[in-house]
């Protein structure tokens, strides 16, 4: 597929260098470049393995926590009213 995009004149210059280093085209550069970029960058992002939820039996929360407000939590873990 064609397309046209904007490179950095340095940086296609290095592309070329190594297009021609490794005596292949551009595009293929580029294209294993983009690729191999790709891989690492969804690696990155992949989804956690998520753990099982360990629960414990009760009412919920208390009255008046705020799980939203972290000072608030602290106060009552250092039994601050």
């Amino acid at each position: 597929m064609r397309t046209t995009v904007n490179i950095d004149g340095a940086l296609l210059e290095a592309i070329k260098l190594r297009a021609a280093h490794e005596g292949r085209k551009l595009g293929e550069v580029i294209n294993d470049v983009l690729r191999e970029d790709l891989v690492r960058h969804s690696a990155r992002t992949a989804p956690a393995r998520h753990e099982p939820l360990i629960t414990f039996r009760g009412n919920g929360v208390k009255p008046g926590v705020n799980l939203d407000c972290m000072s608030e939590l602290l106060d009552i873990m250092d039994g601050v009213s």
